[in-house]
């Protein structure tokens, strides 16, 4: 699997936008998590997937090579796991999406949902030999 990066194709985009890239590498399972456990320092393997509630060494070990990839991770002489500058940019960057997250589970505990609010239906399908758009 190619580890995302800015100025190549990515899920969702075709250029390889910034954001897209970054988008499509968070999105990875696991990918967050483990930027946010080396949050405070450096860790082992062991010890970071402890930290990742026993998670598959494999899928770690993988996440850990597109992180390091995409320079967000450095592995250390002593085998340890730590976020470089660039890693730590973005675990500042996760701060506001925490702050709002909070908010939100805040409002929704506070006004549940009305039993009258419209959800979203499946798209009807079309009947036979009617025309797709």
């Amino acid at each position: 699997m190619v580890t995302p990066t800015p100025g190549r194709p990515v899920r969702g985009s075709t250029t390889g936008s910034p954001l897209m890239a970054a988008l499509d590498l968070f999105g990875r399972r696991w990918s967050l998590r483990v930027v946010w456990e080396l949050r405070d320092g450096a860790l082992g393997f062991r010890a970071l997937r402890g930290r990742c509630g026993n998670m598959s060494s494999s899928v770690l070990r993988q996440r850990l090579v597109e992180l390091i990839e995409a320079r967000l991770v450095h592995q250390t002489t002593d085998g340890h796991y730590t976020l470089t500058a660039l890693g730590r940019r973005a675990h500042a960057a996760l701060g506001p999406l925490v702050d709002w997250s909070a908010n939100w589970a805040a409002e929704l505990a506070e006004r549940p949902a009305d039993p009258g609010t419209p959800t979203v239906d499946a798209p009807e399908t079309p009947d036979a030999g009617q025309e797709q758009t």
